[in-house]
């Protein structure tokens, strides 16, 4: 009796998302910002060791084990926010973080796959990501076990990394695909330790997987082998990690043929984003959606995108489709309700669609939390903290 209670209130949520009627009309985006931020230190709260929860599980009613990888990115949205509030206790949460991190680092420099307990493997796309916290860490607290452990993870992935610039090895077990152009995203993480280091061969790998990415990009601007599933309709998430990536390397290493490849990515999907600012969840090699839903992580992920686009070309266009596409986002985003969803970002929307369906991971709020806190950057009309700006490292 309680399962077919259970399936009808799921089946009408779905319905009720589907048609709008649950949506909520968008507030301040310091208002969403401060909402996700308390989600996202629920999920810490959620596990036993530092880390943050991999996802809510909606129909469980569970919390996942913590999820190495998005916990090392989750780091510099800490850091940045707590700049931003003037809050030491988000500090100190980002250095529980830090310090678990490097607990589980392996001997060799790697970081395994999945949450934690699914594998004892490192994975190429994982270790790229946590350099990212790593690096800003050693940023705001000069300890020098963040540094050490952001140098042995680049190098790791330096010797993983083919002589063409691909990481064909160490792909995650949980996606069964070993080629990915969104490594790019890795290769991204691989610029922050650059930067901290001064080491050309950090550099150097990067702007070779840039490289290795352009030859998998057909002419108009649509990526091959990109996806966790099936990259003949990847998900606008996988879809913005390889564009941020050609993005940030190219600004970088003062590369114009990879920023005009990720403008050309970016502005693909520009095209394809109504007045309302709902994106499908995935698109065909012709830019056809190919699903009636939309991956929350992706909005977010290009929210980002086209802000940084913004700052790098001066174009409205992009500042414009930022507004746009958080309007949406942030309709969707439960300001009041159960705590376990309060301030959280869906997968997908609605509930059930297939980016995560009836889950909350935390890398939706991760990104949710930086567009916000990019929005607010960019915009003209918000005053912002005295000395106060988004560091854009991840």
């Amino acid at each position: 009796m309680y399962s077919t209670i259970q399936s009808v209130r799921q089946h009408a949520r779905v319905q009720a998302e589907r048609l709008g009627l649950l949506n909520q009309s968008p507030r301040t985006s310091g208002l969403h910002l401060d909402a996700c931020i308390n989600w996202l230190c629920l999920a810490q709260d959620a596990t036993a060791d530092g880390g943050v929860s991999q996802t809510y599980l909606v129909r469980s009613g569970h919390w996942a084990n913590s999820y190495p990888e998005t916990t090392g990115y989750i780091i510099p949205t800490f850091y940045s926010y707590a700049s931003l509030r003037g809050r030491d206790d988000i500090r100190a949460r980002a250095r529980r973080m830090l310090d678990w991190e490097c607990e589980i680092q392996l001997p060799d420099g790697g970081v395994v796959a999945g949450a934690w307990g699914d594998s004892d493997q490192p994975t190429v796309f994982n270790t790229g990501q946590v350099l990212f916290g790593w690096v800003r860490g050693y940023e705001e607290e000069a300890d020098n076990r963040y540094r050490e452990a952001a140098v042995k993870a680049a190098r790791w992935l330096v010797q993983a990394q083919d002589e063409d610039g691909c990481w064909r090895r160490f792909g995650s077990p949980m996606t069964g695909k070993s080629v990915n152009t969104y490594n790019t995203r890795s290769a991204f993480g691989l610029l922050r330790v650059h930067a901290l280091t001064g080491e050309a061969i950090f550099l150097e790998a990067a702007v070779r997987n840039a490289e290795w990415a352009l030859t998998m990009l057909r002419d108009n601007a649509w990526l091959e082998q990109n996806c966790l599933q099936d990259s003949k309709q990847p998900f606008t998430h996988t879809i913005a990690y390889a564009m941020r990536g050609l993005m940030e390397i190219g600004a970088y290493a003062e590369r114009e043929d990879l920023l005009q490849a990720a403008r050309r990515i970016g502005d693909a999907v520009l095209d394809r984003l109504p007045p309302d600012g709902w994106l499908a969840g995935r698109f065909d090699s012709e830019w056809r959606p190919t699903v009636r839903w939309s991956c929350l992580t992706g909005d977010c992920q290009f929210a980002i995108n086209w802000a940084r686009l913004f700052q790098l070309t001066d174009d409205n266009r992009y500042r414009e489709a930022v507004s746009r596409i958080l309007g949406f986002v942030k309709r969707t985003h439960k300001l009041d309700g159960q705590i376990e969803e309060r301030g959280g970002i869906k997968g997908s929307h609605p509930v059930n669609g297939g980016y995560h369906p009836w889950q909350y991971p935390n890398w939706a709020a991760k990104f949710f939390a930086d567009a916000l806190m990019l929005e607010i950057s960019i915009a003209e009309d918000v005053a912002q903290p005295s000395g106060w700006r988004f560091t854009n490292d991840g």
